[in-house]
């Protein structure tokens, strides 16, 4: 019994331990509103002494470094150019320009946080830091944190079930070509999947036409903007505009 108790506070103390040898914290921040912060990220973003976030260029400001600003004002704020808008340059390359920023402030003795809009798992760049991280410093000790994501939001705004019991949910980028959104759409309407299309953006024309051909387009739900002070539920008849912001999605349910 003593030893039992012995070895339980062993276990506590070394994982208390490694907590605080963190080194670098990948947080996802939500979609947008700040309310959708987990109490896990504004711990995290609070410890660190480093703020890392992505930028698709130089003059542009970082939606996730937004969200959290009210928790980061005194820290030191670092933006790194992510490959999105870098199509002329190796993205593999720009990733580990990032990597080295991050490692050198790790190697300082000062712990990191990188924010990641929406949720860690679902299209997260921070995905190809923490890969080269892991391959070529597998000292530092990485932790990370999930965030709300955008589908789970616009589903929660709109009482979209995304998946219920004995179904399948597919989360897919936007397809560019108009076979390969088409075969999506029969098949899914075949077996019941619901489909969830993300980055609509500037292929918004084709889908919509789509959506129509396939006689949808009134029970297809659009979510723009998620979290942000534009933000944009409806379904998709009755969204007029021409164009879709990047932040832009789309939910279909075969009932």
């Amino acid at each position: 019994m003593i030893i039992k108790k012995i070895l339980r506070k062993f276990i506590r103390a070394f994982t208390s331990y490694k907590n605080d040898l963190v080194s670098l914290t990948i947080v996802g921040v939500g979609p947008g509103d700040p309310s959708l912060l987990t109490i896990a990220a504004v711990d995290a973003i609070k410890k660190a002494n480093v703020i890392v976030f992505p930028v698709s260029d130089d003059q542009k400001k970082s939606f996730a470094a937004e969200i959290v600003k009210k928790y980061t004002k005194f820290k030191k704020n670092i933006p790194i150019i992510f490959p999105m808008a870098r199509r002329d340059f190796n993205p593999d390359e720009i990733w580990s320009i990032a990597v080295e920023k991050i490692v050198k402030f790790i190697q300082n003795g000062e712990s990191v946080v990188l924010l990641c809009l929406g949720d860690t798992s679902i299209f997260a760049s921070s995905s190809n830091i923490l890969r080269i991280i892991k391959n070529n410093h597998p000292e530092i000790i990485t932790n990370t944190i999930p965030g709300i994501s955008s589908l789970s939001a616009a589903a929660a705004l709109n009482d979209f079930d995304l998946v219920k019991k004995g179904e399948t949910l597919i989360i897919k980028e936007c397809p560019s070509s108009n076979s390969e959104l088409t075969s999506l759409i029969r098949e899914s309407r075949v077996n019941k999947t619901v489909l969830a299309i993300m980055k609509v953006g500037k292929r918004w024309n084709l889908v919509r036409e789509i959506l129509k051909k396939e006689d949808i387009i009134n029970t297809s739900l659009i979510a723009l903007n998620v979290g942000m002070s534009d933000q944009i539920i409806q379904y998709a008849s009755q969204y007029k505009n021409d164009i879709m912001p990047y932040f832009s999605l789309i939910l279909i349910r075969f009932d």
